[in-house]
């Protein structure tokens, strides 16, 4: 097992990561919580897979168990989801010293996060993930949010969990479509801070899809050492930390136009990321040479790099400004000058946008 800190002061937290380590939740849990109850937020389908193996580590460490089930999409990250969970906790008598875990992928994180963050003010808050994209982005770092019909993410708090354990037996359940979207993550990573580890995931990519739990379990561990040292840095996204946001300013805005329907958030998040690529290299930061490894190796992993031609560009002009990384309505841009490093630019004129956006070029 590998454990990696993320060095917070009073904030400090453990990611545990493994494969079989799901039935000791219990017992890590009990060592950062002490209350009577724990409540358990996920979906019916993860429920169904490793539910009874939670609630049964649970109970051996003295919590009577709540089960909290939402439903199973983007579109249930939501302010109704929200109100159901806070009178499910009231109803149970949850109070500030039982922990909420969160049982599943991102949108059962970012949701159970934020109720956690903010019934009775605050209580103790658990990651379990469940999928690629959980366990290395979003339930790291302590970001949580439900969705606003104006935009993804809207509604949300810093709130950083006590524990993370990210079980790798859990990804070999999860449809083909899933590990690709998770795979958008950690080339992020490799892009942003890492050309060592770029590369590897090129050389690499093969054994990934095919879920092998050795090379699964590195690509977990060094992304989480990349968001950690990140999060270190700046964890209420004053500066740095913005920098993990590559390839998100235009697959936020894929996302909301296809009402959360269509892409996974991984899916969108590549076609951001390759367009990204796409106008370093029109601003000249990059060579094509580089330009090209990044979209090869989103295309390597299955993920699509192009936008959707039914997506008006106006519309995605319009969803950027009102992102919330946007300053003042400028359009903000996480730009790589290398494969290894990338710089935040503000006010992209919507010229280069609109060619980045729709370039043919692979």
């Amino acid at each position: 097992m590998n454990t990696v800190r993320v060095n917070l002061g009073s904030r400090s937290y453990d990611i545990y990561i493994g494969s079989g380590i799901l039935s000791r939740l219990g017992s890590w849990v009990r060592e950062v919580s002490s209350g009577d109850k724990a409540l358990v937020i996920s979906n019916s389908t993860v429920f169904a897979l490793y539910g009874e193996t939670v609630s049964r580590s649970l109970a051996a460490a003295g919590f009577e168990v709540v089960d909290g089930e939402m439903g199973d999409g983007e579109e249930y990250k939501s302010l109704a989801t929200l109100e159901m969970l806070y009178n499910l906790a009231f109803k149970h008598k949850i109070d500030r010293q039982c922990p909420v875990i969160a049982l599943g992928g991102g949108v059962v994180g970012d949701t159970a996060g934020l109720v956690a963050a903010t019934y009775l003010r605050g209580v103790p808050f658990v990651q379990a993930p469940t999928t690629v994209m959980a366990q290395v982005d979003s339930s790291v770092g302590g970001k949580v949010a439900v969705n606003h019909p104006g935009g993804k993410n809207i509604i949300g708090a810093f709130y950083q969990p006590r524990l993370v354990v990210a079980d790798m037996t859990t990804l070999k359940t999860l449809p083909l479509r899933e590990i690709k979207a998770g795979l958008a993550e950690l080339i992020k990573y490799g892009v942003i801070s890492d050309a060592g580890f770029f590369k590897w995931l090129e050389e690499n990519a093969g054994k990934l899809l095919s879920l092998d739990g050795t090379a699964l379990a590195h690509a977990v561990a060094v992304s989480c050492r990349i968001k950690a040292r990140i999060v270190e840095a700046d964890e209420t996204e004053q500066g740095l930390r913005a920098i993990l946001n590559f390839g998100h300013t235009v697959g936020h805005a894929v996302e909301s136009l296809s009402g959360y329907k269509v892409f996974l958030h991984g899916e969108a998040v590549a076609v951001g990321m390759a367009a990204a690529a796409r106008l370093a290299e029109a601003m000249g930061l990059i060579p094509s040479e580089q330009r090209r490894r990044i979209v090869s190796l989103l295309s390597q992993a299955g993920l699509p790099v192009k936008m959707p031609s039914s997506i008006d560009l106006a519309d995605v002009i319009a969803a950027m400004r009102q992102d919330k990384k946007a300053l003042a309505g400028r359009l903000t841009f996480v730009l790589p000058v290398e494969i290894g490093a990338v710089k935040i630019f503000n006010d992209i004129s919507e010229n280069m946008v609109r060619d980045a956006l729709f370039s043919q070029k692979y």
